[in-house]
């Protein structure tokens, strides 16, 4: 029965199925005839939805109209490129792009407009700043067209996604500001590409896994802010090719070394590596960082002692180390530098204080392993980590090298090897054809066959002497080698009866056709070899603005973007530099830091 009731419930679904197919055939869905124009019209919406560029991303498909008219085509890109973001926005609260309409995209809110850098009379979008305006949505690749753009602020939104791969078109851009916003996937490795990049800050994001070496070998960037984020692998040990004055890596789940080649950073003014989880000793190289103001490694796991070397960073205002395993007693030069107001230096196990240390204006000590301090830790707790010897060389951290010799030879070899293949190739050239047709190859044939023959010439000489004329060939010559008149006159003299120049002649027409072949490919060579020098010069001039603010940008303090259009792309308006999140413990706030835009909050 059991078996007879399963092939009736098999064979009455069978049934349903067939009855299902039935209708959709004749609904037109699984039949083979054309489409109906409801059917292509769901295909095209579904194209549309699932547009991809040639690097896999959405596009926005954005269309102009033909009424519109605009200065030059660089504004008719942006307004591409703004209408396609337009469209790319999910949320606007402050309504900051209502105005975002129309051809004169120089009006649009947050959108500066100033002269080309490559063209002073062509007006161009120079730079966008949507900070704290709450935004929601993302970055579409449209953004790419604008090419001539210095600067990009959206801090304190709600951007997502990831960084548009056509921001590589951006070859002047030098800030990118895309702070606290809500972008995700691994580093932006686009910023890379961008050759004029000064600032960049990326901070209070979801970016993830490994920071790049790269990013610390890029030699024109002034400031780096990755904190906050959930990046988590060591600090590559090239941390110390960075040029900056001022780098952040806070709050990201490092770990390992703090790399000995942060000695080498002798622009840095600003350092903050709270709660980056470096798990090492300090490098006593952090001793030659002689312009450091602030120095904050608190929050992490450090051992061992505090180097005395760092009796060196003269330039020391803030020194905050609170919160690691650090142990025996503090330095005194470290008190006795000149400049330091702040030295924290609480929930340690340091057992000595040199007395000229309670003379600082700030000092906190607490929960330390002091005797006759107040607010120190117990006995017993102390006693556990004391008691261990730390030894920085199991860390197995990479030594200090010192990579400042390595960019003079950079520099140098370029200098040099133009000269060589310049003048060498000529020299060569010109000598073997020169020698070998006019002096050697006349002088013997003209000698050898007028012994031989003595006989047969005789009675040839009168019309011999009339043909010397012939030598209108070495005319051509002379000009350039005087010395072939002097032989040629000189044997004749010596040898009257053997008055035979027939064979000259023929020598003769050989030499001019090499001195004109030889001479040309030394001046192509010439003409090849300056061009490049020529076309590597150009990047510098569009930075040319932005530089003087990077070499002294740590004293002034710079204003928020929204002023006239032409400034935008010529100095910092939002270098950002926010305060410390609320972690568990009580977390010192970062104190003169020079980049100081609207910090943008902790939690979103």
């Amino acid at each position: 029965m059991k078996i007879c009731s399963c092939i009736c419930f098999l064979s009455l679904g069978v049934l349903f199925l067939l009855a299902i197919l039935c209708c959709c055939g004749e609904a037109g869905v699984l039949r083979n005839g054309p489409l109906t124009e409801f059917e292509v019209g769901v295909i095209k919406k579904r194209q549309l939805l699932y547009y991809l560029d040639e690097f896999g991303d959405r596009g926005e498909n954005v269309s102009v109209d033909s009424s519109l008219h605009f200065e030059n085509p660089r504004l008719r890109s942006a307004y591409i490129a703004l209408q396609a973001w337009k469209e790319a926005i999910l949320s606007d609260p402050l309504n900051l792009t209502e105005n975002w309409v129309g051809s004169d995209v120089c009006n649009y809110a947050g959108v500066f407009c100033a002269p080309a850098l490559d063209d002073r009379e062509v007006r161009t979008v120079a730079g966008i700043d949507l900070n704290h305006g709450n935004i929601a949505g993302y970055l579409p690749e449209e953004l790419g067209l604008l090419v001539d753009l210095g600067i990009f602020h959206i801090n304190s939104n709600r951007f997502c996604g990831k960084i548009p791969r056509k921001f590589e078109n951006l070859k002047i851009l030098f800030e990118l500001d895309l702070s606290n916003n809500r972008f995700a996937g691994k580093f932006p490795r686009v910023v890379l590409s961008l050759p004029q990049l000064m600032y960049l800050d990326i901070r209070y994001n979801e970016f993830e896994g490994s920071v790049p070496p790269e990013l610390f070998d890029k030699p024109t960037l002034d400031a780096i802010f990755i904190n906050h984020n959930d990046f988590i692998s060591t600090i590559p040990d090239n941390f110390g090719n960075s040029p900056v004055s001022v780098i952040v890596t806070a709050g990201n789940g490092f770990h390992g070394c703090l790399p000995a080649s942060v000695g080498n950073m002798s622009r840095l003014n600003e350092i903050i590596l709270m709660n980056s989880g470096l798990r090492s000793c300090l490098p006593p190289e952090i001793g030659l960082l002689k312009n450091v103001t602030v120095f904050d490694a608190s929050y992490n796991n450090l051992v061992g002692l505090l180097p005395e070397s760092i009796g060196g960073m003269v330039s020391l205002e803030q020194f905050n180390v609170a919160h690691n395993f650090l142990t025996g007693t503090i330095p005194e030069s470290v008190c006795e530098l000149p400049h330091l107001e702040n030295f924290t230096f609480s929930y340690n196990f340091f057992t000595g204080e040199p007395p000229v240390c309670l003379d600082l204006a700030t000092v906190d000590d607490r929960r330390n392993c002091l005797p006759g301090r107040p607010k120190q830790r117990p006995p017993a707790q102390c006693s556990v980590i004391t008691s261990k010897k730390f030894h920085c060389g199991a860390f197995k951290c990479k030594p200090f090298m010192r990579p400042l010799p390595l960019p003079p030879p950079v520099p140098s070899p370029p200098p040099p090897s133009p000269p060589p293949p310049i003048y060498s190739p000529p020299p060569p050239s010109p000598p073997p054809p020169v020698p070998s047709p006019p002096p050697p190859s006349p002088p013997p044939p003209v000698y050898s066959p007028p012994p031989p023959s003595p006989p047969l010439p005789a009675p040839p000489p009168p019309p011999i002497y009339s043909p010397p004329p012939p030598s209108p060939p070495p005319p051509s010559p002379p000009p350039l080698y005087s010395p072939p008149p002097p032989p040629v006159y000189s044997p004749p003299p010596p040898s009257p009866p053997p008055p035979v120049y027939s064979p000259p002649p023929p020598p003769a027409p050989p030499r001019p056709a090499p001195p004109h072949p030889s001479p040309p490919p030394p001046t192509i060579f010439l003409y090849q070899s300056p061009p490049p020098p020529l076309h590597s010069p150009p990047p510098p001039p569009c930075i040319e603005p932005p530089p003087p603010s990077p070499s002294p940008p740590p004293p002034p303090v710079y204003k928020p973007p929204p002023s006239p259009s032409p400034p935008p792309p010529y100095r910092y308006y939002s270098p950002p530099a926010p305060p410390s999140p609320e972690f568990p413990g009580p977390l010192p706030p970062v104190i003169g830091v020079s980049y100081a835009s609207p910090p943008p909050p902790p939690f979103y």
